[in-house]
């Protein structure tokens, strides 16, 4: 037996257009009932299963955490991909929470290199604080050069991914693509095993990690508060 196994939306969009017989599990940051992959979580039916983050919860939780870190921002700009699907519900979350902590959040979009340049060159200009990366695979794919455009243009920034922080990013805060990644994998053992993906509910994950950069801190002349230290999963020294 044949599974298809499937990263991110495009991935998981391309095959479930394609097949109706093959099994196909996809690891997702949206919400896959909306997109029409699967008819509900717990009896997705059909060929197709999977996992999906809590995206859209994490977003608002990131522009609080990077307040804390720059609670003297007034400014905290949002960075996100116009061809994420659910870019217009997270914009309107986050923005219900900045006017919660008094802050502007103005809305930047990026797709490719030449998008990421422009934002990074504009925050001077906006005179914003800070930057809140949204959950999308090409920031992911871009986590090195993310973090060198952060603190070249000193710019606190807190991302989904932990590929950013480990490339040097001040913070990150979302869910555990590792652990997302083996969840699928043992849904992908079970079908290969004879289960049907309709019998298989679509799993949230769980699993949250929050992980501090000291060494960029100190970079971009960030101190952080002792209470955040104290609840991340992880500080790189």
């Amino acid at each position: 037996m044949t599974v298809i196994a499937a990263s991110g939306l495009p991935a998981a969009v391309a095959p479930k257009a394609a097949t109706t017989t093959i099994p196909i599990v996809f690891q997702l940051a949206s919400d896959p009932v909306a997109l029409g992959l699967v008819a509900s979580l717990n009896r997705p039916g059909g060929n197709v299963t999977g996992l999906t983050s809590l995206n859209k919860e994490m977003g608002p939780k990131r522009l609080e955490l990077l307040h804390e870190v720059v609670p003297t921002a007034t400014i905290i700009a949002l960075l996100m991909n116009p061809t994420s699907p659910n870019l217009e519900t997270l914009s309107r979350d986050m923005l219900a929470v900045a006017r919660t902590l008094r802050l502007e959040l103005p809305v930047l979009q990026a797709s490719n290199e030449r998008d990421l340049d422009a934002v990074f060159g504009s925050l001077a200009q906006l005179q914003a604080g800070g930057l809140v990366a949204g959950a999308h695979a090409f920031f992911n794919s871009r986590s090195e050069r993310l973090a060198r455009l952060a603190l070249s243009h000193a710019v606190p920034m807190i991302s989904p991914y932990r590929d950013f922080t480990a490339a040097g990013g001040l913070m990150s805060y979302g869910q555990s693509l590792i652990d997302q990644y083996r969840q699928a994998g043992v849904y992908v053992g079970r079908i290969l095993k004879g289960e049907k993906p309709s019998d298989l509910p679509v799993q949230q994950a769980t699993k949250v990690e929050l992980i501090i950069n000291l060494k960029a801190a100190t970079a971009l002349g960030v101190n952080f508060p002792l209470s955040l230290l104290g609840r991340a999963d992880e500080v790189i020294e």
